[in-house]
């Protein structure tokens, strides 16, 4: 039994359990949707070295759940906040290749999102880095993903994108140490939908034939991700729904 092998992946999630809890939306508590990279460059067939090669099941089914939510929050009129992976050509980011590039259908999103460009209630923020609360950083130190909290008077966010264990992770991490600081009010949960992250693929059998290349079993660095998310504080949810009036 190989160490990528679905068995050992299982037994791996087995080991290193996720509770998953429900999450019900409503007017109640001011909530806003964090839209984390959902871009071409990582999630559209052919679209660049970082994006799927052939149509994935897990990266496909996060932007259909993506898209329902930002749906559901413009007919609501609640607050949206779209980070999108967007580069520098002479700015690199190793360990990856180059991607996203400034101008690049790359750093746009997906089609089934691009109405968010039209929204009052999104706010789009093109970062240059992995962590988009980092990436949120103006010149003069202000930041735009503080402000959009504040200014909206959020107490939860509502996280969904891509890769669940690298920017996703990265931003949720920053959003609960900014907010355990008392940077973030009124902030109060950070929530990350399952169903609404996914990650890429990197199968052990073709990384262990490329020279210094690191594999990155889908399903299980999903599942880790989820995994360090709750270790840190955040809320991961397998069921969002919401109050119909």
């Amino acid at each position: 039994m190989g160490s990528g092998s679905p068995q050992t992946i299982e037994l791996l999630k087995n080991e290193i359990q996720v509770e998953q809890e429900s999450f019900l939306l409503s007017g109640d508590v001011k909530t806003g949707l964090v839209l984390v990279d959902i871009v071409n460059g990582f999630c559209t067939v052919g679209s660049g070295n970082l994006a799927p090669q052939a149509p994935d099941k897990q990266i496909s089914g996060m932007v259909d759940e993506s898209v329902k939510l930002a749906k559901l929050f413009c007919e609501k009129k609640w607050p949206v906040y779209a980070l999108l992976d967007s580069h520098h050509p002479d700015i690199p980011e190793p360990p990856y290749p180059p991607h996203c590039l400034v101008g690049t259908d790359e750093s746009k999103l997906v089609p089934d999102l691009l109405f968010l460009e039209n929204e009052p209630n999104v706010t789009l923020r093109c970062k240059g880095c992995i962590d988009g609360f980092l990436g949120s950083f103006e010149k003069d130190g202000s930041n735009v993903f503080v402000d959009w909290v504040k200014a909206n008077e959020i107490k939860a966010i509502l996280v969904v994108g891509i890769c669940t264990d690298v920017c996703v992770l990265d931003f949720v991490c920053s959003a609960l140490s900014a907010r355990n600081r008392g940077l973030l009010p009124p902030l109060e949960d950070v929530i990350v939908y399952s169903r609404g992250c996914a990650t890429y693929d990197f199968p052990v059998h073709v990384a262990s034939n490329i020279k210094g290349a690191l594999a990155h079993p889908q399903e299980l660095m999903h599942h880790i991700g989820l995994y360090m998310a709750k270790g840190r504080g955040a809320k991961v949810v397998s069921e969002v729904s919401f109050v119909t009036e």
